[in-house]
């Protein structure tokens, strides 16, 4: 028996439903959480559920135990010898690449609660999630150059500026919490029995928002460092007067003459 979660008869990816229109998805594959094959295929089957689920407002990301995620899984590929090979795992449908494009594209905001390590490929997913947040014991490397391989060039520099993303990306070294939030790769430090509870917290809020508002927000700030001025305003009007036409707009405008919570209704 090779596979994990043969040997530990576990899920190797743990769905919980805290409050209403939030969902936890927890990684668990220890020790490091590492981006196996068998861990894609989980998280695929945890993930798109969520994500075509219209109750689910904010999905919060984690890992088990001491790590996040620690990127790919190094003993596949060190059984990979032709370009062929090379290529069909990079890919593959349940790829750690494809997990990261879902999450980027998901209707649903993702809020990763990095509870340690995070390296390599397990930085860029966090860095495709929407939020980040992190525990005082979490740690972040930038693991390409330490393995012989090219990541997170894109998506860095955009969350921390250049000059930064570069120290990281090149060095290979590992940078603690308090850095990383000073930085701007997460929003927020929390001790680590806290962190999931104040992203719950976030959660919450993120899922009592106007969903159709909240989604339309995610899609275009996306394109917001790849869209020049003219094109960036066109499609700010269009989906504002697209959000203007919603009952949950009125809704809005009514509770708040009225001094009262909205009750948002997806229309």
């Amino acid at each position: 028996m090779t596979d994990q979660q043969t040997v530990t008869d576990r899920p190797l990816v743990r769905v919980d439903r805290p409050s209403p229109g939030v969902a936890v998805l927890i990684i668990d594959s220890p020790p490091r959480n590492a981006f196996t094959r068998s861990v894609g295929a989980a998280f695929f089957a945890a993930f798109e559920p969520l994500d075509a689920d219209l109750d689910v407002r904010c999905v919060v990301v984690t890992g088990s135990g001491t790590a996040f995620l620690a990127g790919g899984d190094l003993r596949l590929q060190q059984s990979l010898r032709t370009p062929e090979e090379h290529r069909d795992y990079a890919d593959h449908p349940q790829s750690m690449s494809a997990a990261m494009r879902r999450v980027e594209e998901a209707r649903v905001p993702v809020i990763a609660a990095v509870n340690g390590d995070v390296a390599g490929g397990g930085l860029e997913f966090a860095l495709c999630c929407d939020v980040r947040l992190a525990a005082t014991t979490a740690r972040f490397v930038a693991a390409g150059v330490n393995v012989g391989l090219i990541l997170s060039w894109f998506r860095l520099p955009r969350t921390i500026g250049l000059g930064r993303a570069k120290e990281m990306l090149l060095t290979g070294a590992a940078y603690d919490a308090a850095t990383a939030e000073r930085w701007g790769l997460v929003t927020a430090v929390h001790e680590p029995a806290a962190l999931l509870p104040a992203a719950l917290v976030l959660a919450d809020r993120i899922a009592s928002r106007a969903p159709l508002s909240v989604e339309a927000t995610k899609a275009c700030a996306n394109r917001a460092f790849d869209l020049p001025t003219d094109a960036a305003s066109v499609l700010q009007r269009e989906r504002f007067l697209e959000m203007f036409a919603t009952g949950d707009h009125d809704e809005a405008l009514a509770a708040f003459f009225d001094r009262r919570p909205p009750a948002f209704e997806r229309r």
